[in-house]
């Protein structure tokens, strides 16, 4: 009775074991076939990433929260595709690009600049805004440096730039020695180089300058005037986000919110926090404008 009853168990059971696993594997194969854009609503959570680089994207020791350009409109663009909630990650800004390919966060919050180079391996969103370079040296410019032209000629000047940024390759580009190109992993650590001597000036961003010197005290200064390199014809870099080279979707519906944000009452409120202002807007530039290939 027991052997009958256990047989007539097994034969139904089986059926339905097979039927509940078949169910879970096309449950796992779909979940595969997700796009990023389909996981980020079905979940309403995404990984960001962002280099400390303050006004762009930074950690607030005073609030305990990542904030700055990017990072807030991404909060405001993203809340609009159906996310709820943002997990930010701090990543040396050489290596923002490689873990975006590698998959370890969904989009790049850095204010990065757009370039065809990088745009080999990643897309671009339309660009958030537009800015020219600076120079960060010691009052009074010691060394009368006001180009990257003026560090070349200069035999004895030294250019300090931070890892992995348009900066890097300016110089390098326009003929900085090695020898006299000091590469740093962040702006923190640059800013010091000039306080301390080992660097003469500190290339970076117009408003990343501004943003070190309200943090840096006396004994620094922005270098006035200073010539604008030129950098693929433009007198100005476009940063944006960052996305990998298969989230069209993504990307496509990221694009469509952030036209209807950029340059509104609230994008310019939400941007004057960090220095930004109209001039900085990107005007009618996209992305496709400056790698031509998106």
């Amino acid at each position: 009775m027991t052997s009958h009853f256990g047989a007539l168990f097994l034969r139904k059971i089986f059926p339905l074991m097979a039927f509940v696993t078949v169910l879970s594997v096309a449950s796992c194969d779909s979940r595969n076939d997700e796009t990023t854009l389909q996981r980020v609503k079905r979940t309403g959570t995404i990984r960001i990433a962002y280099a400390n680089e303050a006004p762009f994207g930074y950690y607030d020791t005073a609030t305990g929260e990542v904030t700055g350009e990017a990072p807030e409109i991404a909060r405001v663009i993203l809340k609009r595709l159906g996310v709820t909630s943002i997990e930010a990650k701090l990543v040396d800004f050489g290596q923002l690009i490689p873990g975006l390919r590698a998959g370890r966060y969904d989009l790049i919050a850095a204010g990065m600049y757009i370039t065809p180079e990088r745009a080999k391996t990643i897309s671009f969103s339309n660009p958030t805004y537009g800015v020219g370079e600076a120079f960060l040296v010691k009052s009074g410019n010691p060394k009368n440096l006001h180009s990257f032209e003026d560090v070349v000629a200069k035999g004895d000047a030294k250019l300090g730039v931070v890892n992995g940024t348009v900066e890097l390759k300016l110089a390098e580009d326009l003929g900085v020695p090695d020898s006299r190109l000091m590469v740093f992993p962040d702006n923190a650590t640059a800013l010091t180089g000039v306080k301390t001597g080992h660097i003469d000036a500190f290339s970076g961003t117009a408003l990343t300058v501004l943003d070190l010197l309200k943090k840096a005290g006396d004994g620094l200064e922005r270098a006035e005037p200073f010539r604008q390199p030129k950098i693929d014809g433009r007198a100005k870099n476009y940063g944006a986000f960052g996305f990998r080279k298969d989230d069209h979707e993504f990307l496509d519906a990221f694009n469509a919110e952030l036209a209807k944000f950029i340059g509104t009452p609230e994008h310019i409120a939400l941007i004057a926090r960090f220095g930004f202002t109209k001039d900085e807007l990107p005007g009618n530039v996209k992305a496709s404008d400056i790698t031509g290939n998106q």
